[in-house]
C-alpha cells in the first residue's frame, strides 16, 4: 500500500488536523500517550532542553525525560514543572526502550562529549522518531556526526541559515526558493523537513510538501524553535504518524503565536515561554467543540 503524501503546494488546513483534536479515551493512563526524551541544554544553554520538555509535557505527552548534556546535572529538578524528570544522558540512552520520541540539539552545544551522545542516539535509537534541532543540525552540517539513522522517521527543523549549512550554500540562495530548498534538504537526508521562517514549509521524504499559514513576527525571538521542537516530539510519542504530526505541530505552533497577539500578548515582547500554554488551550478548546 502506496503512504499517503501531503497535498503538495498547499496551505496545511486545520480541519485537515482531526487527529491533533481528537478526545481522549476515558479510561486511558499516561502511558497511553508515550515518553518523550530530549538531549540538549549543555552549559549556559539549559534553558532551551527546559523549553521544549516543558512543550511536550503541555502538549500531552504521557511522560518527558530531559538529559541535560551537563554532567553532574545542573538542578535537581525544573522547579516550576517538577512534572519534568531530569536526567544524566547516559542514564537515559542505557534506558532508551523506555522512550517513545526523542528530540536532540536544544541547546546541545558541540563540545565532543555532546556531539559523541548525539551519535549515540542517532545510532541506537531503535527506529523511534527523532527530531533534530539547531545544535544537532549545526553537527550534521560539519560532519560531527553522521545520518546514520537507519530506519524510522527523521525531522529536521532548521532556520534558514542552518538549511543553508546543511545544503552547503548562502541564506539567500535559500530564501529565494525555500520549498525548493527544503525538497533538496529532504532528499539529501532522507527526512522530514520544516524549513522554518515566514509560512513554514513542511517537506515529506517524498518531496511533496505544504506551506504554514499560522504565525507572525512575534515567533521572532528566542526560544520559540525548542517549542516547537518539543510540541512535535510530543505528537509523535503520542502515537501520531509523521504525516500528521509534522504539519499539526507547525500549525498549533503558529496559531498559538496568533493567539497571543490577538490577547495583546505581542508580537513586540512575545516570549517563547507563552507559546506551550496558548497551543495546550487550543488543542483542548477545539477537542471539546
Amino acid at each position: 500500500m502506496t503512504p499517503p503524501s501531503l497535498a503538495s503546494g498547499q496551505p496545511i488546513r486545520r480541519e485537515a488536523l482531526t487527529e491533533l483534536f481528537k478526545p481522549r479515551a476515558t479510561d486511558a493512563h499516561k502511558g497511553t500517550f508515550g515518553s518523550v526524551g530530549i538531549l540538549g541544554g549543555a552549559a549556559g544553554l539549559t534553558g532551551a532542553a527546559i523549553l521544549a520538555g516543558r512543550a511536550a509535557l503541555k502538549l500531552g505527552a504521557g511522560k518527558v525525560f530531559v538529559a541535560l548534556a551537563q554532567q553532574p546535572l545542573p538542578l535537581a529538578y525544573d522547579p516550576p514543572y517538577p512534572e519534568l524528570m531530569l536526567r544524566e544522558v547516559d542514564e537515559l540512552l542505557a534506558h532508551s526502550d523506555a522512550v517513545t520520541a526523542w528530540a536532540a540539539g536544544c541547546g546541545l552545544g558541540q563540545r565532543p562529549q555532546a556531539l559523541a551522545w548525539l551519535q549515540t542516539l542517532i545510532n541506537h535509537r531503535n527506529r523511534r522518531p527523532l527530531v533534530l534541532d539547531a545544535d544537532a543540525l549545526n553537527a550534521l552540517a560539519n560532519s560531527a556526526v553522521q545520518a546514520s539513522w537507519g530506519a524510522g522517521e527523521i525531522i529536521l527543523t532548521p532556520h534558514p541559515q542552518e538549511a543553508a549549512r546543511l545544503l552547503e550554500t548562502d541564506t539567500a540562495t535559500i530564501q529565494e526558493d525555500r520549498p525548493a530548498a527544503a525538497q533538496r534538504l529532504a532528499k539529501k537526508y532522507q527526512a522530514w523537513i520544516v524549513l522554518k521562517g515566514s509560512q513554514t514549509i513542511v517537506c515529506a521524504p517524498d518531496l511533496t510538501w505544504q506551506r504554514n499559514e499560522t504565525g507572525n513576527v512575534g515567533l521572532a525571538t528566542g526560544g520559540t524553535g525548542d517549542v516547537l521542537t518539543g510540541i512535535l516530539v510530543s505528537l509523535l510519542a503520542q502515537g501520531m504518524s509523521a504525516i500528521l504530526a509534522v504539519p499539526a505541530a507547525v500549525w498549533l505552533h503558529g496559531a498559538a503565536a496568533d493567539r497571543l497577539v490577538a490577547q495583546g500578548h505581542g508580537p513586540i515582547g512575545l516570549t517563547a515561554g507563552e507559546l506551550a500554554d496558548a497551543a495546550r488551550s487550543i488543542r483542548n478548546q477545539i477537542a471539546l467543540q
